[in-house]
């Protein structure tokens, strides 16, 4: 078995309603209701489905809100992305910062999101 790269990832969220306004809002990525009360968040080739922390599917039972920690790509330049997230109030914990991502060297930005996952918008170097 190879694995060639990702297909998606799912966020457990308390409120799905204010998760899509946030990531439409502040990220930028554009919101998809993919059946009535399901929605997921699309930029380039990927995913993310949010799952309503109050209702989750069976095999899903015991995901927390909070708990996530990934990383997105931009060509926007870091300080751009630190300008817009402290323009919408969200706090920057760290950066812009330079960390090692899976293909070499990236100026990352740091934050939460409404739930407390750990968001990093980066810049390839």
């Amino acid at each position: 078995m190879e694995i060639i790269g990702f297909d998606h990832i799912v966020l457990c969220v308390r409120d799905v309603e204010a998760a899509v306004s946030f990531y439409r809002e502040v990220v930028g990525l554009d919101a998809r209701e993919e059946r009535p009360g399901k929605w997921s968040l699309h930029f380039g080739d990927n995913k993310i489905s949010l799952q309503d922390a109050a209702s989750p599917p069976e095999m899903a039972r015991g995901t927390l809100p909070g708990t996530g920690n990934f990383c997105l790509v931009t060509e926007t330049p870091v300080g751009a992305v630190a300008e817009r997230l402290r323009d919408h109030g969200v706090e920057i914990l760290t950066g812009p910062v330079e960390k090692v991502g899976a293909i070499g060297p990236l100026m990352s930005v740091y934050f939460r999101d409404l739930d407390g996952n750990l968001v990093e918008i980066s810049n390839r170097v």
